[in-house]
């Protein structure tokens, strides 16, 4: 399947990429983080988080790389089990479990199943008597479909229903994902055009439809002849340029305490800062055939979750995986703030 060219697939591929961009456009206003249903922009498995992405841009047999970018589902996947769950703040958690099964000459289905348990809470009336307790969670389901056009480019979209119970609350929703991406023939270059969680509420909590989150988002990944490690990086909220606001632990002015003169900031460094907080980076190196190390490093989450301390290590992450031939392990530790960092844990095998 992913050994023939074909010039008629890559102007299709090409216009799949076009079509992407009036999405961002529809919904420029729904930045990542700034809707609904959160669940739905949350990292799936260890060895994404490690490397401080969202979805990866990677060709190869990790099953982990479909449940998000369905357009690079591959055969070496295909029979391949996944389960992963991370440890949130205050006892929550968020868990995903998936299976990729490719199809005799029509691509790959990917289905997952994701949770976000925030736990048990006490319940209170308004004379503030005690209720018992209630829950709150998030469900979704995602079905995706993969296929390669030729040896080089590929598309993938995904469906993802989502429903969020909170005490006697529902809220329901409906989400896509559309992404397409080009590998070159030695696999060492990947790059995914991807718009996401676009779609709209069916249900909603009290009557008012809140915005999904929405996002038009770009990344590749590069792996230099012979080196051991691989590059990532992602342009991430590409709908909306300004990402910045006030936040008074941080302001973009100064007051000299002798003089009482304002210094702001510069045109040239708000510009910089705001071209940063698109960007996410990370590295994947290769210690041996079977491990793995990851770092990465968001930047926006390193401004947004700094605090008033000048340095920390707020936006990092890192962990570790184990690769063989039926099973993976991975393990990462993604730094929100100074005292809060989730661990992820992932199991995938191939049956």
């Amino acid at each position: 399947m992913l050994k023939h060219r074909n010039v008629g697939s890559v102007g299709r591929a090409i216009a799949l990429l076009a079509l992407l961009f009036p999405l961002s456009f529809s919904a420029r206003g729904q930045v990542a983080g700034w809707g609904t249903l959160e669940l739905l922009g949350r990292t799936p498995a260890a060895r994404t988080a490690g490397l401080g992405m969202d979805w990866l841009p990677l060709f190869g047999d990790d099953p982990v790389v479909a449940i998000d970018n369905p357009s690079l589902a591959t055969a070496p996947m295909s029979g391949t089990a996944v389960a992963s769950v991370a440890t949130l703040f205050a006892g929550g958690s968020y868990g995903t479990l998936a299976y990729v099964q490719q199809l005799p000459r029509m691509g790959a289905l990917v289905g997952a199943f994701r949770w976000n348990n925030y736990g048990r809470f006490r319940a209170f009336d308004e004379e503030e008597v005690a209720q018992g307790e209630f829950a709150a969670a998030d469900y979704a389901l995602a079905v995706g479909y993969g296929l390669w056009l030729d040896s080089n480019f590929s598309f993938g979209v995904t469906a993802k229903p989502v429903l969020s119970q909170y005490e006697d609350y529902r809220a329901l929703a409906i989400a896509f994902d559309l992404a397409a991406s080009f590998t070159n023939d030695s696999r060492r270059l990947t790059a995914t055009l991807m718009a996401r969680n676009f779609g709209a509420q069916l249900m909603t909590f009290d009557g008012t439809v809140e915005r999904l989150p929405y996002e038009l988002a770009a990344a590749v990944s590069y792996k230099l002849s012979r080196a051991p490690f691989r590059l990532f990086v992602a342009a991430n909220d590409l709908q909306r340029w300004n990402l910045r606001y006030d936040d008074p632990l941080n302001p973009t002015s100064e007051t000299d305490p002798f003089t009482g003169e304002v210094e702001e900031e510069s045109t040239l460094a708000g510009l910089a800062d705001n071209l940063l907080r698109h960007v996410a980076v990370g590295v994947e190196v290769s210690l041996g055939k079977p491990l793995f190390v990851r770092v990465g490093y968001n930047y926006r989450q390193g401004q947004e979750m700094r605090g008033a301390e000048a340095l920390n290590l707020s936006g990092f992450s890192f962990g570790f995986g184990l690769h063989t031939r039926r099973l993976d392990l991975a393990f990462s530790r993604r730094n929100y703030h100074l005292t809060q960092a989730p661990n992820y844990f992932t199991v995938s095998y191939k049956f």
